[in-house]
């Protein structure tokens, strides 16, 4: 089969009272469109002045920001696809974020445009090219999130932004038991937030992903294995940092701040640490405590299986 661009030359010759003219079609080979390269960043954020990772018409979002910030440095505006929706005032430290773009940049020169570009409250911790099949949703295997709790009787206003003020007297011993209990596979349900749109939540736009539009949806599973769950105890200048870590599989929709205000309410009384297998069991978000604060939750780290998150040298 023929490819390319066609271009018809036509030649014209006078033989008395004739005129003749010559038609020449001249194929030209057409220019091969560059192929694409996919990238992972991390990135690092405070969260506090967005409205969270997701595009919203009109408000500032993490994710609006970047794909911002490729359009100006590249001339390409793809949609990067986050790990997770942080929720508005959510921070990270280690987000990660993947795209395609065409355009030939080393990772270093793109990862300096990137901090030269985006709002100070938004960092590059690193760029680099990938394996094609790398997804920053679809292919991470674990998550880890950290809850910070501040203590102390006046909280300072360089950490106000990044906590959970609690003046409430906590046992960190029934912190730690309540927390060891979310360990295992388990059905979250009672500490999923009650979202109209959460049949699709999971399923965010990808313009890379145009057969997953066409698919039936995928049913919602609320199930979710936690690897490790627990607090421990920070000492700064200030007062106490009762501080949560949780590792898993991944979390629903607010989990992790439902699971920590759950816990509060057992270390300040209010609950037994022995009602977590019942409200686990009961599978209705009115059995769980109250969802704490967006600003003490920061994402801190996303695992991803060396087969597709390997480092790419053709760029």
């Amino acid at each position: 089969m023929e490819t390319g661009i066609r271009r018809i030359l036509r030649t014209c010759e006078h033989l008395g009272r004739y005129t003749v003219v010559k038609t020449l079609i001249v194929t030209e080979s057409a220019q091969p469109a560059p192929a694409l390269q996919t990238w992972k960043l991390t990135l690092a954020y405070d969260g506090t002045e967005f409205r969270g990772w997701q595009v919203q018409p009109g408000e500032r979002t993490i994710q609006g920001e970047l794909q911002a910030a490729l359009g100006r440095i590249t001339g390409e505006s793809p949609l990067p696809q986050g790990s997770g929706r942080t929720d508005a005032g959510v921070h990270a430290l280690g987000q990660v974020a993947s795209f395609a773009l065409a355009a030939p940049i080393p990772a270093e020169n793109l990862q300096r445009a990137l901090n030269r570009t985006l709002p100070p409250s938004i960092r590059t911790l690193e760029a680099r090219a990938v394996p094609n099949v790398f997804h920053a949703r679809h292919s991470a295997v674990a998550k880890t999130y950290e809850y910070r709790v501040f203590q102390g009787t006046i909280c300072p206003p360089t950490l106000a932004r990044y906590v959970y003020a609690c003046s409430w007297p906590m046992d960190v011993a029934v912190l730690q038991k309540a927390a060891q209990l979310f360990e295992g596979e388990h059905d979250f349900l009672s500490f999923a937030a009650t979202d109209p749109d959460l049949t699709t939540r999971n399923r965010e736009p990808d313009p890379k992903l145009d057969l997953e539009m066409m698919a039936p949806p995928v049913p919602l599973t609320t199930i979710r294995t936690i690897y490790s769950s627990g607090w421990e105890e920070r000492r700064t200048e200030a007062g106490a940092l009762l501080v949560y870590r949780v590792r898993g599989s991944g979390f629903l929709h607010h989990m992790v701040r439902n699971l920590v205000g759950t816990m509060l309410e057992v270390g300040r009384g209010k609950l037994h640490a022995s009602q977590i297998p019942e409200i686990l069991a009961a599978r209705n978000r009115d059995a769980a405590g109250p969802t704490a604060p967006a600003r003490g939750l920061f994402l801190v780290s996303v695992e991803y299986d060396e087969q597709v998150d390997r480092p790419q040298t053709n760029v």
